[in-house]
């Protein structure tokens, strides 16, 4: 494959999943990740798309901080950042196929569940009255302690989170800032650590980053003029389709 040709499909993965994250607050690096894999290989990929789902998660807490649920967010970072070191050693250490199988399998059948499960709330949804209800038990505090060590071995912990925060927060605008909060807050450690350790940065990493930043820009805007005007039912039925399809595409990665 010539660098040109690399950089265009690179720009449109980058557009179409940025596009998507601006719309639900999720779903950007995972759904990139199996492709740009392909690309660029995973010691690069992972990097690049940490640094612009940064930068995308930044640009929607401007916008929107007003709307951040800072008592969610502590107890979901609190959690997510305890399982974080697990992940990091995971991706320095161990090959990640069997982990993202798995992964694929439970994202699969939560995003299948709750497209169904949203269905049959629609007319709450569509007339916005569904309250936030607390999920605060010992198996939710689990799946985002799994979340945190996705996060840290792939820097997608997104479909666990998303499991949890898809019942505490049910507004659209509180669910994607807050969930943007935790990314910029989880991926500052990342990018953090790979400084202080030296062994990620490349030139590779930043020329491929900086060509992908118009992308991004476009991505972005797109996301955020779709983001408002999206209704409740719509945007929960696309955030359990955007977690299945990103279960999918995490288990073609994993097999080949």
């Amino acid at each position: 494959m010539n660098e040109v040709t690399r950089i265009i499909l690179l720009g449109v993965v980058v557009l179409v999943t940025h596009c998507l994250e601006g719309i639900t607050g999720f779903g950007c690096t995972v759904l990139a990740l199996p492709f740009v894999v392909l690309l660029l290989g995973i010691k690069t990929a992972v990097p690049v798309l940490v640094v612009l789902a940064w930068m995308l998660a930044a640009y929607i807490i401007l916008r929107s901080h007003p709307h951040i649920r800072w008592r969610e967010f502590l107890f979901i970072v609190v959690h997510v950042g305890i399982g974080l070191p697990v992940g990091i050693f995971v991706f320095d250490n161990f090959s990640p196929d069997t982990l993202k199988a798995i992964l694929a399998v439970f994202m699969v059948f939560i995003g299948v569940h709750g497209f169904i499960k949203t269905h049959k709330n629609k007319e709450e949804l569509l007339n916005d009255s569904v309250t936030p209800v607390s999920r605060k038990t010992p198996m939710m505090r689990g799946i985002l302690f799994l979340g945190g060590i996705i996060h840290g071995a792939f820097g997608s912990g997104g479909p666990f989170v998303v499991i949890y925060a898809s019942k505490a927060l049910s507004s659209k605008a509180l669910f994607r800032v807050t969930l943007c909060l935790l990314w910029l807050t989880l991926n500052t450690i990342l990018i953090i650590k790979w400084t202080v350790s030296g062994q990620v940065w490349n030139e590779y990493v930043a020329r491929y980053t900086m060509l992908s930043l118009p992308f991004l820009a476009v991505g972005v805007l797109l996301g955020d003029y779709l983001h408002h005007r999206v209704n409740e039912y719509y945007f929960k039925l696309l955030v359990y389709f955007v977690l299945a399809s990103s279960g999918l595409v995490m288990g073609y990665s994993a097999m080949n």
